[in-house]
């Protein structure tokens, strides 16, 4: 028999503030909106609802009620971001969900009795998870998703009806306990009826007469029968987090403890939801009605709250709005989480705390683009590579930028143009011939300048050896490609033997006539 889970947010406006200031969770807290004097309470919180307050109250008889109470604006920013966070948590144990509005998530359990247990283990799993992100959520498991939805709102936190029995348990619940359309309640009190029960045994056809739509889906409730098809909820591509402000910012400084509450708020799901972040906007809201957007683009996906706020707040010094600050949005292109085991023969890896400063630090210092992995390209030019996302796995970045083990790169190689290719087995135990050199590559290539005779290089100027002229050289190894696209490219090499008893490499572009010191023989 399938089960399905509901999982709820009381209070959920109230919840949504809490989540951004946790330390109104100790505290009568209301909702409010409306301008001053025709404000009214939206929603409020145990505290509040403990001392009498209630939505529909004006703000003025909620703070007789409670002379304690704290109030603060809906905020649609907050909800929304607690409405994702609330799925991405449940996501988490089960891939099957349905946004049932807002604090309301129905989970499809099909599956997931052999991972991780009953159903009360499957439900204090989704307390925690959505705890993680700074939600308290009751749990109710049934058959269907109407009966689960009930079974969150009323009993103990964790509620779980008994398979095949879901009516006989839903019939005892007060039809008070439950919200209803405007105007139904009322109805239900004429008609004197109290429980699901006396609901549940009324005609269908009749009620459907009488209350139309509403009084049809009121006794699918009461029975617990689910009549529209389950829609999949599905993530995001971008995870976003917003916070408003009450007051305006119009420094770095005073903004920066904003950006970190609302990074923490999003790393949070992230790491309920097995993500890291690979590039970061920020949006932030001015006070002349426009938005300051700023994009960074990380070294290496993480997850770290300390050095993404770096990264903000660094980008934001070096590009500051210009006007003061009422809101924070932050959104996050994301990519799963990946275990990146060490291996046996290599050095340890650092920890990712300590990578993730570091490449903080350089991508300020050098920018995004200019930090990362070497990756080979698929060319024959020399030196053709790229930089692809660091993600501090040696063995992949070493492959990936054609490195063998044990080789390092510009330090010595031999001569392609007169020493056969030799395979693993060859250069393990291979001995250099007595007379062998080795080329030494510049990186960069240094500007000389070639005078040629007959079409082969006579004499060599370089700014620090100055004027040589070439005994005898060999060559040229011709090569080109790309000739199909604009970066088309074609060089010539030569192996020069000059009157100082030095073996240079040079290259020579033949598009743009220009003379390269390549390498040199040692």
């Amino acid at each position: 028999m399938s089960r399905v889970a509901c999982a709820r947010v009381e209070a959920f406006a109230a919840a949504a503030v809490e989540r951004c200031e946790p330390r109104l969770r100790e505290q009568p807290l209301a909702v409010v909106t409306g301008a001053p004097p025709a404000t009214r309470v939206v929603e409020a919180n145990a505290h509040a609802r403990a001392a009498g307050v209630r939505p529909g109250l004006s703000d003025a008889e909620a703070c007789v009620r409670c002379p304690g109470l704290v109030r603060r604006p809906a905020s649609a920013d907050a909800e929304a971001a607690a409405c994702h966070a609330l799925l991405e948590a449940c996501l988490a144990v089960s891939p099957r969900l349905e946004d049932g509005g807002p604090g309301l998530v129905h989970v499809d359990l099909a599956g997931l009795r052999g991972l991780f247990g009953s159903d009360a283990d499957i439900a204090a799993r989704l307390r925690r998870q959505a705890r993680a992100v700074g939600l308290e959520v009751r749990v109710g498991i049934a058959a269907t998703r109407a009966a689960a939805s009930v079974a969150a709102r009323v009993g103990p936190a964790v509620n779980a009806l008994p398979p095949g029995d879901e009516r006989a348990a839903l019939a005892s619940v007060p039809l008070r306990a439950l919200e209803w359309p405007e105007g139904m309640a009322a109805t239900f009190t004429r008609w004197g009826l109290q429980t699901l029960g006396d609901l549940a045994a009324l005609p269908r056809e009749g009620l459907g007469a009488r209350l139309g739509a509403a009084g049809l889906d009121a006794h699918d409730r009461a029975m617990g029968v689910d009549r529209a098809p389950w829609v999949m909820w599905t993530p995001p591509v971008f995870w976003e987090e917003a916070q408003g402000l009450e007051w305006e910012i119009d420094t770095v400084p005073a903004l920066a403890p904003v950006l970190d509450a609302v990074l923490g708020r999003l790393c949070a799901r992230l790491s309920a939801a097995y993500l890291v972040a690979d590039t970061l906007d920020v949006r932030l809201a001015l006070t002349t009605g426009g938005h300051h957007v700023r994009a960074v683009t990380l070294a290496a996906p993480l997850s770290d709250v300390a050095a993404l706020a770096t990264l903000l707040v660094l980008e934001i010094e070096a590009h500051p709005p210009d006007a003061a600050v009422i809101g924070v949005a932050i959104s996050a292109h994301v990519l799963p989480r990946r275990a990146a085991p060490g291996d046996l023969w290599q050095p340890r890896a650092p920890a990712p705390r300590e990578l993730a400063s570091v490449l903080a630090r350089l991508t300020a210092l050098l920018g995004g683009v200019n930090v990362g992995a070497p990756v080979a390209l698929d060319s024959h030019r020399p030196d053709a590579c790229t930089l692809t996302v660091f993600t501090g796995e040696a063995a992949a970045v070493g492959e990936a930028a054609g490195i063998s083990d044990g080789t390092d790169i510009g330090d010595t190689a031999t001569n392609d143009a007169t020493t056969p290719h030799a395979t693993d087995a060859d250069e393990a135990s291979a001995v250099a011939p007595a007379g062998a050199l080795a080329l030494r590559r510049l990186r960069p290539p240094r500007p000389v300048a070639v005078d040629v005779a007959d079409g082969r290089p006579a004499r060599v100027t370089d700014p620090a050896a100055g004027a040589l002229l070439v005994v005898t050289c060999a060559g040229p190894w011709r090569a080109s490609g790309d000739w199909w696209d604009t970066n088309v490219w074609a060089r010539d090499e030569w192996d020069v033997a000059l009157t100082d008893g030095t073996v240079w490499r040079l290259a020579h572009d033949r598009l743009t006539n220009h003379w390269l010191l390549d390498a040199v023989y040692d």
